[in-house]
């Protein structure tokens, strides 16, 4: 019985290592709507910010947020400062997208620096720059903050001015999604909502995205290669897109969590193969069974990675967007190669 237990266990490991494991994609397999050329390089992955969520943010800066900080730069850097030949490509794509003078670059930046945030604090304590909801949603809130000192004239005249507005969508999850703030802002941001998270991580991801708005674009929109183009920015926009980058940052933290469970049971495999015994003590058994679990519980009810979003269900344009984005970062394969290793998990410990 055990050594038939040992085999099965063996063989689900090969199975297992020989499955995709990538937990972004790795392989361009849009067309670019700018060139319609061939296959494109892959899409960054995300960058590890090796630090807490708390000693990340620059204290002390004395700005007052609720007017929110200087504009982001609407332009990428210039190429020499660029990091590979890949960001010179991407950096490419996108200067070619927003050659037209109507044409706005809005940058957007995804984090996941907690397990948890508390949505009705931080609208307590934020409620001037809370956008009312237009749906059901109760799993997140967006904010909106405007640059007075960017702009104080529009601002006294009550014109307000699109690219001087910056925009942060949080999700009870975890997940922070901000548009049109600049790296060097993105802090005072983070900030903002510190003191409502828990559940902080040693470590936090960030992606990076971008939205060209073009109003003279013939059709609604227009995907490119790590960015989007759209017509026009509106609020549901920001809420669309902000929900699939948000549960995109969130499953890849989900998905190094059970690739950390697979290494263990690929050392345990070992020893297994080396003395014929399982030597697991049964605490840990009982703990790594839990930690499995609340895992997938997590991804499928908190992330509400299947649920379809209230505003992609009441218009096809939206739903255009968020079907496109799922697509673009792969949500449904990453969730079965995360649900696959799960189950390997749980059958080495049945």
């Amino acid at each position: 019985m055990e050594l038939c237990r040992i085999r099965t266990f063996q063989k689900s490991l090969v199975l297992l290592l020989h499955a995709p494991s990538r937990s972004f994609r790795t392989l361009g397999r849009l067309r670019s709507p700018l060139t319609g050329s061939g296959l494109l390089p892959p899409r960054r992955p995300p960058l590890l910010l090796l630090r807490s969520f708390a000693s990340s943010i620059t204290p002390g800066t004395g700005r007052d947020l609720d007017l929110g900080p200087p504009p982001a730069p609407l332009a990428p850097p210039p190429p020499d400062e660029l990091a590979s030949d890949d960001d010179a490509y991407y950096h490419e794509h996108i200067l070619e997208a927003t050659q037209e003078d109507k044409s706005r670059l809005v940058p957007v930046k995804a984090y996941f620096p907690c397990t948890s945030i508390n949505l009705k604090s931080l609208q307590s304590q934020n409620s001037f720059n809370v956008i009312p909801p237009t749906s059901r949603a109760t799993n997140y809130v967006v904010l909106r903050y405007y640059d007075v000192k960017g702009d104080p004239e529009g601002f006294k005249a009550g014109i307000i001015d699109e690219s001087h507005c910056h925009y942060m969508v949080v999700f009870q999850y975890g997940s922070i999604v901000l548009f049109n703030v600049s790296d060097h802002e993105a802090d005072g941001y983070l900030k903002i909502v510190e003191k409502h998270a828990s559940g902080l991580l040693p470590e936090m991801r960030k992606d990076d995205y971008a939205v060209v708005e073009k109003p003279t674009l013939e059709t609604w929109m227009q995907g490119g290669l790590d960015f989007i183009i759209l017509r026009d920015l509106s609020i549901d926009g920001i809420r669309t897109i902000g929900s699939v980058l948000g549960q995109s940052i969130a499953l890849d933290y989900y998905i190094r969590q059970v690739d950390g469970m697979v290494d263990e049971f690929t050392d345990i495999n070992r020893g297994m193969e080396k003395t014929g015994t399982f030597t697991m003590e049964r605490k840990k058994l009982f703990q790594l069974v839990g930690k499995a679990n609340s895992n997938l519980a997590d991804v499928i009810l908190k992330l509400g990675l299947f649920e379809r979003s209230d505003i992609a269900w009441k218009n096809a344009n939206y739903a255009q967007i968020w079907e496109y984005l799922r697509d673009e970062y792969e949500l449904t394969q990453r969730f079965g190669n995360l649900d696959f290793k799960l189950k390997f998990v749980e059958m080495g410990l049945a």
